[in-house]
């Protein structure tokens, strides 16, 4: 049995009193040896835990004796190791950055779509189905005939919409809209700012692509390559069986086999993608919290670098 749960979760809610309940949650998760992030703003919940199973269900619990939490959802993974050296609450404008305060997914998200409706909802020629995740999660995987709007981060999103209604564009005439991402919160986010702009059929999938490839048979699925996951796992396949892809520290890319070969990777320090974007300052301290790291793994305690409290 691992040693240690992770937990994903995330709901959009009206919390205006977001502020509040930072204290008593940190407090809960250092109780209970619980480490990770959670961010919390007026329109909801978002974070990732691990620790002791027993302290993250704890924790977990705790947030849903919140009636307005009661149905916090979240996606378990195991591990051999703590991925996260101290626990962060933060209070932030949303929980997943958007920069359009009209897309409120408490009143204008899309319509939910299970797992097991998704191929027959893509496989519609009438429906645009479009991947709102970054593009080098897109670059390992994606679902058949998705569009990769090439977003670097989650907010150049408007950006893409806005030049996609545009004449003869995908989205020009307001089509029916299909959207997804790795867990379902930036999907929701998105089907909101589209329904703010007048879209009136716009579906998200539900439990995002995790739930699909934990739900639908590899043999029926539509689903192409890996999806990237922000955990020690890298990616996932179908079944959520980990893909074998090793993470780039420096520019959190997922690198295959053929990237790790490149002559500019450099474990902990820069791959193909980032050598050209640090300085050798940059690069001598990543090397230097490569070898930290190593040797507080080798003596099961924290690295130097790391912090007890938040």
């Amino acid at each position: 049995m691992s040693d240690f749960l992770t937990a994903a979760f995330y709901q959009f809610v009206a919390l205006p009193d977001y502020a509040a309940l930072q204290p008593p949650l940190l407090a809960c998760c250092e109780a209970h040896g619980v480490k990770g992030m959670i961010l919390l703003a007026t329109e909801g919940i978002n974070g990732t835990i691990a620790g002791p199973p027993n302290g993250v269900r704890a924790v977990l619990a705790w947030l849903r004796s919140d009636p307005r939490l009661a149905n916090l959802q979240h996606k378990e993974a195991s591990a051999s190791s703590d991925p996260f050296y101290r626990m962060k609450v933060r209070l932030k404008r949303e929980i997943v950055t958007l920069g359009v305060p009209e897309a409120n997914p408490n009143t204008l998200a899309g319509q939910y779509v299970k797992p097991q409706d998704w191929n027959q909802l893509i496989s519609d020629p009438n429906v645009v189905v479009v991947d709102t995740r970054n593009d080098y999660e897109v670059a390992i995987g994606t679902f058949a005939g998705a569009l990769n709007p090439h977003t670097r981060s989650f907010a150049e999103l408007p950006d893409w919409v806005a030049q996609a209604r545009t004449d003869g564009q995908p989205l020009a005439k307001k089509p029916k809209v299909a959207m997804f991402c790795t867990g379902g919160i930036r999907c929701e986010k998105s089907t909101a700012l589209l329904r703010a702009q007048g879209f009136d059929e716009v579906y998200h999938l539900e439990g995002g692509i995790l739930k699909y490839l934990e739900t639908v048979p590899e043999a029926d699925s539509l689903w192409r390559g890996q999806c990237f996951v922000f955990d020690e796992r890298v990616s996932v396949g179908h079944g959520l069986v980990p893909g074998g892809l090793e993470l780039c520290r420096s520019c959190r890319r997922p690198l295959t086999e053929a990237d790790t070969a490149s002559p500019h990777f450099v474990r902990g320090v820069s791959c193909a993608h980032c050598f050209d974007q640090t300085t050798e300052a940059q690069k001598q301290g990543y090397l230097e919290r490569e070898r930290q790291m190593a040797l507080a793994h080798e003596r099961q305690t924290l690295h130097v670098g790391a912090k007890q409290k938040n």
